[in-house]
């Protein structure tokens, strides 16, 4: 696989971005995927570091104001490309039952004439895919997820909806994800989930996380 060069530079006075580019590769993205989750996993613990954020092809740290960003720039090229060779990040395994179309999924009638299909063609591509987190973002607990078929790949809505329902299940270009609240949203709704995928209560809040597997079956009707 083709090396890979970050570019890293400071925000602000005390924080420090590392990116990559994106690619329309799943391999390679999740290849690059998995190198942010060990540089992430490998400050997490360090001296100096309030935060890491990892994002799609990124990764932030929020320093204390008593480090040198300049010197944590330095750090984390060196430390990137000690993850040259990746192991692939297994994850755990989640089953999330989905009931689609109707109420819970009303972009599913609508998206599947816009790709010249039926609804049960959406629903078997949308459950043969093979998924994993590639991070979690934009609501707390909301995973963005690789392994949409290409047929599938699908614009976000022109305009967005004010209040999507905790569970709905969409697709945004060319991902799935799961809005683990009600919120606005701009992605396709083919359907909802019972799942809770937040819980700010618990000592692990998100039920995924980055590198995990995710597995959609159809079921969990909605009245």
């Amino acid at each position: 696989m083709q090396s890979l060069s970050p570019q890293i530079s400071v925000l602000g006075e005390y924080q420090v971005f590392l990116g990559l580019p994106l690619s329309s590769n799943p391999e390679v993205c999740l290849h690059i995927q998995s190198r942010i989750w060990q540089l992430a996993n490998r400050c997490r613990d360090r001296d100096g570091v309030l935060d890491t954020v990892p994002g799609m092809n990124n990764l932030t740290l929020r320093l204390s104001d008593n480090q040198d960003p300049e010197l944590w720039c330095r750090w984390l090229e060196a430390e990137f490309h000690r993850t040259a060779s990746p192991d692939i990040h297994k994850g755990r395994e989640h089953i999330i039952p989905v009931s689609y179309g109707g109420e819970a999924g009303p972009d599913l009638e609508s998206l599947a004439t816009r790709h010249g299909l039926n609804s049960r063609d959406i629903i078997r591509l949308h459950t043969q895919g093979n998924y994993r987190v590639l991070f979690i973002g934009f609501l707390p607990g909301f995973p963005y997820l690789s392994g949409l078929s290409n047929t599938l790949h699908t614009p976000r809505l022109a305009t967005p909806r004010q209040a999507v329902p905790a569970g709905s299940v969409g697709i945004g270009g060319a991902q799935t994800g799961i809005y683990p609240c009600t919120a606005p949203g701009g992605w396709h709704l083919i359907g909802r989930t019972h799942t809770q995928l937040f819980d700010a209560t618990a000592n692990s809040p998100c039920l995924l996380s980055p590198g995990d597997r995710v597995i959609f079956v159809e079921g969990g009707h909605y009245a």
